[in-house]
Parts: structure tokens; C-alpha cells; sequence
């Protein structure tokens, strides 16, 4: 396996991790997680549908399909949650890996 396919797919799988991760502990316990969502987006279907959307942009970038716009996506949702939960950057601070991981991704598969 060549170099850039190796980097791209352990982009893609530990970027997806952490979607999967958080879609899935949001459906264990709802409470634990409906707090990072600012207070008027702040309801179990909000939550339910955000995690919906997480899944979906894990399996996305697993597909390995259209990889820079599955970046681009990722890194916005990212950069959301980032923004709305500043104020809580003794546990958001790790996202900034997670956005800046989506941004390499995203370079590493941009084509002309």
C-alpha cells in the first residue's frame, strides 16, 4: 500500500471513530451529551438526528467515496461544535485535532 492510501485511510478511520463514538454513547445517555448542543437546538430529537447525521458521515468517510467532500463535512461539524462549545474548552480542546486531522484529509484528497 503506497504512502497517501495508508495516511488517508487511517485519517478516515480515526476521523470516523470519533463520530461513531459520540453518535453512539449520545444514544446510551442523552444527558451526558445534549449539553454541548447550544440551549435552543437543545432536545432529545435534535440529539437523535445529529447522531443520525454523525453515522452517517462515519460510514461516509470509511466508503472512501468522494473523500474530500466527506473531509470538507466533517471538518465544518467539527469546527460547530468548536464554536458553540468554546466556553467548554477543557474538553472541546481535542476537537481541534479531530478538525485539523479532517483538514489534512481533506488537502491529502483534493484533486483537480
Amino acid at each position: 500500500m503506497e504512502k497517501e492510501k495508508l495516511v488517508s485511510l487511517l485519517l478516515r478511520v480515526g476521523i470516523a471513530f470519533s463520530f461513531f463514538y459520540a453518535a453512539i454513547a449520545s444514544f446510551v445517555n442523552q444527558a451526558a451529551w445534549i449539553g454541548f448542543f447550544p440551549e435552543f437546538l437543545q432536545s432529545e430529537l435534535i440529539l437523535n438526528v445529529f447522531s443520525i447525521y454523525e453515522i452517517i458521515i462515519g460510514l461516509w468517510l470509511i466508503s472512501n467515496w468522494k473523500v474530500f467532500y466527506s473531509a470538507i463535512l466533517s471538518a465544518l461539524s467539527i469546527l460547530g461544535i468548536i464554536i458553540f462549545n468554546f466556553s467548554a474548552m477543557d474538553i472541546v480542546f481535542r476537537d481541534f485535532t479531530i478538525l485539523s486531522a479532517s483538514i489534512a484529509l481533506a488537502v491529502l484528497s483534493y484533486e483537480r
